[in-house]
């Protein structure tokens, strides 16, 4: 195992700087997942762990050595690709003891190795065919054999599920975490997919235009979203917003329509007169009787999900998603009312996107005991 620390890590290509002075610690066997939409700069990251990529400035180290002129075969790195990077001419117990052949292990030890690792993903009965004979999610388990026989200090995932369908997706995701647990590695983990981020990290790293907006566990980050940015999206289905401002007298959020939204009369106190957007999530909020909820909205049209429905609804010029486990009968252009509990609003400031608390908020080291 080893911890990774970066330190003011910056990424540029010529004049156009994708990575803006990450700061992050990653402790030994600790499974981390960098989430973010393409572009984000969450491969970048990675590839500069691996030395894929020359950082431009700052500075990255794994275990207690500052890596950022070793070569990758040098950092105790193993990376897991989306394209599975196999070579299509060598079977598979060829393809995931090649590291060890070139390292002049003795065949008999890499035979042995080859089989352990192999029968640990599955792959037992599979050694002797070679990649074209293979589905996705078997490619899949030869890549990570690959990384496992070489025992890393780290690991890195670069969208390894990307190309998989959606229940393979699931299937794969559970082998990692087990495989994660049993050989105990740091493990990095990259992905758009904010599914695939909250079902296999201990912390959650949310990056948006270079910057991380927040680093914390899954639950914290849906819980307590530190921007717009995080809540809206972490969460399926999206966080609703709208628009108000702070009123000290009524401990609510004073809408443009005239209708209020209750806050908690700590937060109403610090951030009178403030210009806010007001966060809900779709299951925070509950359909009541036209006239008896917090706002009064018109129903448009309704989702199936099998396990509950998401209703969307009208309020104003905006568009309102509830998600509840009953199943209601509503008529397209039907009045609703919606309830919102103050316990389940988030506010956050309208010109910086920050979250607003009621009182400052303390500074937590982000590296777990």
């Amino acid at each position: 195992m080893a911890k990774i620390s970066m330190r003011d890590v910056r990424k540029s290509y010529g004049k156009d700087q994708v990575v803006h002075g990450v700061n992050l610690e990653i402790a030994n066997g600790e499974f981390i997942v960098v989430l973010g939409p393409s572009g984000c700069g969450k491969s970048t990251l990675l590839r500069m762990i691996a030395g894929l990529e020359t950082i431009t400035a700052g500075q990255i180290a794994i275990g207690d050595t500052v890596v950022n002129d070793l070569e990758p075969r040098e950092r105790g790195c193993a990376m897991v690709f989306q394209n599975y990077a196999l070579y299509p001419h060598m079977t598979v117990a060829e393809n995931i003891g090649y590291a060890l052949k070139v390292a002049g292990t003795p065949k008999a030890e890499r035979m042995a190795r080859i089989a352990a690792v192999a029968a640990s993903v599955g792959l037992g009965d599979f050694l002797d065919r070679r990649p074209g004979q293979l589905s996705g999610g078997q490619r899949q388990r030869v890549a990570m054999a690959r990384a496992i026989i070489r025992e890393p200090r780290v690991f890195l995932f670069d969208e390894p599920l990307s190309n998989l369908d959606a229940k393979l997706r699931v299937q794969m995701r559970h082998e990692i975490r087990r495989i994660h647990n049993r050989i105990a590695a740091t493990s990095v983990f990259v992905t758009h997919d904010q599914q695939e981020g909250m079902t296999l990290a201990d912390r959650l790293v949310v990056m948006n235009k270079g910057v991380i907006e927040q680093v914390g566990t899954p639950s914290e980050i849906y819980d307590q979203p530190a921007s717009t940015y995080v809540g809206g999206f972490i969460g399926s289905p999206a966080m609703n917003f709208l628009s108000g401002q702070v009123d000290r007298a009524t401990h609510s959020v004073r809408l443009a329509s005239g209708d209020r939204i209750d806050v908690s009369p700590a937060i109403a106190a610090r951030n009178h007169g403030k210009l806010v957007q007001i966060g809900v999530r779709p299951e925070a909020m509950t359909m009541v009787p036209a006239g008896q909820g917090t706002l009064n909205a018109t129903f448009e049209f309704v989702e199936e999900l099998g396990a509950g429905r998401l209703y969307h609804m009208m309020f104003e010029d905006l568009t309102l998603t509830v998600l509840a486990g009953d199943r209601q009968t509503l008529a397209a252009g039907a009045p609703v009312g919606l309830h919102i509990p103050a316990s389940a609003v988030h506010l956050f400031d309208a010109d910086t996107g920050k979250r607003v608390e009621a009182a400052p908020l303390a500074v937590v080291e982000q590296v777990p005991a």
